[in-house]
């Protein structure tokens, strides 16, 4: 099995690097300062104690491309006091795989983060029952190698997901959503803080998340990633909680949301 493992973790790194070479060829930068003088505020979309995992303050482009819109894309965890998403050993990850209830956020509710009209709604994958290590790269793998965009469309990648429009030209995405979780139906009008469906583990993902977006187009498979700034959250700093307004969150930070800023529609 170790061997297995080690052979397995070898080609993913060698896929890694040849992708990158291939579709991006400029370095990485940060863009945290730009980042903060986006012109488009929303409302931050989770509730309670979050950890991020993957933020456009740390590099652009936060996911190593621009395709599909992902140039400014946020990832959402949710972690304990000893830096664990999950309640099991991280040796079951890689051996057997972690049941997903055992995540801490899988199973919580999304929401709007500002007024818009339903757009998308795709809810035709299934979350599996575990996240595994095995299973998981040799998901990306195949993604790697034989993703085809006309053939597979967004929804291979990001499984469950809905998109949202605010105006011409500013749609949001929220993908890898738990099963017959959505709460919304295309053409519906919706205000923000309406319950949208819950965190899961749906399309390529190697635990249960909350990836997001905005975009310029509602056809992903085209958008451009567009920035943008949270109005408001806390943010610890190792000792206390403080306010932000107007800006991001960096990797690794613990942010939470403002219970004043909380309006939920369900």
């Amino acid at each position: 099995m170790k061997r297995i493992l080690i052979l397995i973790g070898g080609l993913l790194l060698l896929l890694i690097v040849i992708s990158t070479n291939a579709h991006e060829n400029k370095p990485q930068q940060k863009e945290g300062s730009v980042m903060e003088k986006a012109a488009t505020t929303i409302a931050f979309p989770l509730r309670g104690e979050w950890y991020t995992e993957t933020s456009p303050a740390d590099r652009v482009p936060s996911h190593g491309t621009n395709r599909f819109g992902l140039r400014y894309a946020f990832d959402f965890i949710q972690k304990d006091q000893n830096e664990a998403s999950h309640t099991e050993r991280s040796v079951d990850y890689l051996i057997g795989g972690i049941p997903l209830e055992k995540y801490y956020c899988f199973g919580q509710p999304v929401y709007a983060p500002f007024d818009g009209e339903v757009v998308t709604v795709k809810n035709n994958t299934s979350d599996g029952e575990k996240a595994s290590w095995v299973h998981d790269q040799t998901s990306a793998i195949r993604h790697s190698l034989f993703f085809d965009q006309e053939r597979d469309g967004f929804e291979a990648i990001a499984g469950n997901y809905v998109v949202i429009k605010q105006a011409a030209g500013l749609y949001a995405a929220f993908a890898h959503l738990q099963k017959d979780s959505l709460a919304v139906n295309e053409g519906e009008h919706i205000s923000q803080g309406t319950y949208l469906g819950n965190v899961g583990h749906s399309g390529n993902s190697t635990e249960p998340h909350l990836h997001f977006q905005l975009m310029d187009s509602a056809i992903i498979e085209s958008a451009n990633g567009l920035p943008f700034v949270f109005s408001a959250y806390e943010k610890y700093n190792g000792q206390t909680w403080e306010i932000v307004s107007n800006q991001i969150p960096a990797v690794g930070e613990r942010i939470r949301s403002l219970k004043e800023n909380q309006t939920e529609t369900r």
